[in-house]
């Protein structure tokens, strides 16, 4: 049977638009009380598909989620609701999300043909700078605290340990801990850069301090690669380098992707003035940045995305979550069409394993 427990306030870091807004956002964030998830443990592996139909996520315990002032969202006024669930089996863990979006945001910086003939990216006008709030998609981020090393998250904080916001030369802010062994991991749906296919990201934070030459991500990093991913689709004289096979816009039944081994070179001769198309190519990442899996679906205001990674991976960039008796704090963020302001869960949610 179901339980719901208290509902849990997140907020977002508001735009920056004066001085007093910038001091506000410098301000050290105020200590919350823990909330625990538990997790069940499933007698059959939920299918990752971005459905809620599975027999695990009727039983498992569902924790309520308030989002507030997160940028975009319903009538612009950043208010959003939303729930989070736990599961695993011998060797997994599954992470069941659901919060109301009322756009279904999947226009990750499209090339769209003028009239005169030529092809230009869509861009949002006010982004100065990795601040895109317009044509990014939609996202959803798990942060975990690798081994209680980053202080405050685990008791007070949550992933606001790790936010500096307003920092010379960003636009919004960046994310990096204090100390050389305060690490995060950090698991990633970009639905229009291989979310929609299944494909997650994983990546992890440390304590790079943010120069806008030598380290402009700071310490947002991403974890070691072999191969696939997302790479950007470049102008080649004047035209998008590639396209998908089917020669479809993305705006007429196409995709604002385009799957690896179905890239063709692009032929300008299918397409109209109007006609949008992807400007990244997707495959799933390979070694450990592929540790995880993702499951997403867009229906009627809401979504729903599913996470699913192994307890144990044996990356040092990777939170290990093979003791089922211990508790493990993470943190998720809501991205509503926006590069990198996100709405994020205030207090510490604390993974309990059931037995």
């Amino acid at each position: 049977m179901n339980f719901v427990t208290n509902a849990i306030a997140l907020a977002v870091i508001a735009t920056f638009a004066s001085s007093s807004a910038l001091a506000q956002a410098q301000e050290k964030p105020k200590a919350q009380k823990p909330v625990p998830v538990p997790a069940l443990k499933a007698d059959a592996a939920p299918k990752v598909d971005g459905s809620a139909d599975d027999a695990v996520w009727k039983s498992a315990a569902v924790v309520k989620l308030e989002a507030v002032k997160g940028v975009n969202f319903k009538d612009n006024k950043g208010n959003t609701n939303g729930t989070v669930q736990l599961a695993y089996t011998a060797d997994t863990l599954y992470m069941l999300i659901t919060y109301d979006d009322p756009t279904f945001s999947v226009k990750h910086s499209p090339y769209v043909k003028k009239a005169d003939g030529k092809w230009e990216m869509v861009k949002d006008p006010g982004d100065k700078g990795s601040d895109d709030n317009k044509f990014h998609g939609d996202k959803v981020s798990v942060m975990w605290n690798i081994n209680d090393s980053i202080f405050g998250f685990t008791d007070k904080f949550s992933c606001t340990s790790v936010c500096h916001g307003g920092e010379k030369g960003k636009a919004y802010g960046n994310k990096y801990s204090e100390e050389a062994e305060e690490t995060a991991d950090l698991w990633i749906m970009r639905y229009s850069q291989g979310g929609a296919l299944g494909y997650g990201d994983d990546k992890y934070v440390d304590n790079t301090k943010f120069d806008p030459v030598k380290s402009p991500d700071a310490g947002r990093k991403a974890d070691p690669s072999s191969g696939g991913g997302y790479e950007k689709i470049k102008l080649v004289n004047g035209k998008p380098e590639f396209m998908g096979k089917d020669a479809k816009p993305a705006n007429k039944g196409g995709t604002y992707w385009v799957k690896a081994e179905d890239k063709v070179a692009f032929d300008d001769s299918k397409f109209k003035a109007g006609d949008e198309v992807a400007s990244v190519i997707v495959a799933p990442f390979k070694g450990d940045r592929g540790d995880v899996s993702v499951g997403a679906k867009w229906d009627k205001g809401k979504w729903t995305v599913e996470f699913a990674r192994k307890l144990k991976t044996g990356s040092k960039h990777d939170i290990d979550l093979s003791d089922l008796g211990k508790t493990y704090a993470f943190g998720i963020g809501f991205f509503d069409n926006a590069e990198m302001r996100h709405a994020y869960v205030q207090a510490p949610l604390h993974l309990q394993f059931q037995k």
